[in-house]
């Protein structure tokens, strides 16, 4: 438990602002270091064979301007791929979300550390529309992402995959989660959240992704 804890522990949360083509959206910022390589961590992002083991099976035409799908819903374009330093995507989900174009991105950037480690950052981009934003707050997709982020970091030290089904119910997962939806409520009060609606935020947060198992 004290090992899952320490890599929720290493990553810093910030929520700002931003702009899609779509329109004003808020941002969510992971940024962390891993003791990996930057072409490794490059590799773990791009690679199909990888992206399973931490993320989800991927399928498409995974280069500039081509279009992917993961096994679960999320698909996007390819907008930006600089390797090994920047990758940037349309991140789209639900039946209806191909009508709403440019209304979600994901960037990761990657920097070489000083010890032959990776400064690794993510940006979720959401316009402020997006309806899961009043009820869930940053929690929505940020305790998702601390989920990959914690699979990709056991990726990287030789582990093997995350069970996610087991994170959601076992009672160190569920702790993994509350103390996720917890640092994102710190970190939209950060960015000046109304407090009740932090605490709403929070708990439904809490709720969606670790729910009463009785």
């Amino acid at each position: 438990m004290k090992d899952v804890l320490d890599e929720l522990a290493a990553a810093r949360r910030t929520m700002g602002k931003g702009s899609l083509p779509a329109g004003e959206a808020y941002t969510i910022e992971l940024r962390r270091r891993y003791a990996a390589q930057v072409d490794d961590v490059w590799d773990a992002i791009t690679s199909p064979e990888r992206l399973h083991r931490w993320l989800k099976p991927v399928t498409g035409d995974l280069r500039l301007g081509g279009k992917y799908e993961f096994d679960g819903g999320e698909h996007g374009e390819i907008l930006r791929c600089e390797p090994p330093r920047l990758l940037r995507v349309s991140w789209l989900y639900g039946p209806d979300a191909d009508a709403w174009p440019g209304t979600s991105e994901v960037e990761v950037r990657l920097a070489p550390g000083p010890s032959g480690d990776t400064e690794f950052v993510l940006v979720h981009a959401a316009v402020v529309a997006e309806p899961l934003f009043p009820t869930y707050g940053p929690g929505a997709g940020g305790v998702g992402w601390d989920l990959a982020l914690l699979a990709l970091a056991q990726m990287l030290t030789g582990g093997g995959s995350v069970d996610y089904a087991e994170v959601h119910t076992s009672p160190e997962g569920r702790e993994f989660i509350r103390r996720s939806a917890a640092a994102w409520g710190e970190a939209h009060l950060a960015a000046g959240g109304d407090p009740e609606h932090v605490a709403a935020a929070v708990q439904a947060t809490t709720t969606f992704y670790a729910p009463d198992p009785s």
